[in-house]
């Protein structure tokens, strides 16, 4: 019963993202995407991030939500994978050195927290990167000694 009403709710929900989506689209090309001021085009990606940020939402809630019907304890287990992310990514944030841009040629400077930020981001990127390679080679290593 519970699920019904679930899936009910989230059809509403998506039929009207969607209506709003296309109506933002006929918009653009009524008022036209290409405007002096880029009114429209940053309507658009506000949008963008705005339905990015929803299905993120969505992804994370239902994932929560379909662990604790199935495996209450896995909460725990996804709690200390979160703990572990945030802390993973606060390390990065403290070691990143955020230096100024080299070579560029722009009226506005990006700031400190900026740099900082970008430093972050890439590093964090590597980082994850690194341990996605070391994950596939681990991977392998295992199947192949379990298949002897």
């Amino acid at each position: 019963m519970e699920n019904q009403k679930f899936a009910k709710i989230a059809k509403i929900l998506f039929w009207a993202l969607m209506g709003i989506s296309v109506g933002l689209l006929v918009w653009g090309f009524i008022a036209g995407f290409e405007t002096k001021d880029g009114a429209m085009t940053d309507v658009l990606l506000y949008w963008a991030y705005i339905m990015l940020g929803i299905a993120i939402g969505f992804v994370i809630c239902l994932g929560i939500y379909a662990q604790a019907i199935t495996n209450p304890k896995g909460l725990i287990k996804l709690g200390i994978v979160v703990v572990g992310a945030v802390v993973l990514v606060g390390i990065v944030y403290l070691i990143s050195p955020g230096n100024p841009a080299v070579g560029l040629n722009s009226p506005k400077l990006p700031t400190p927290g900026e740099l900082k930020l970008t430093d972050t981001i890439l590093n964090l990127a590597y980082i994850i990167g690194v341990l996605a390679i070391l994950a596939i080679i681990a991977g392998e290593i295992v199947m192949a000694t379990r298949k002897k």
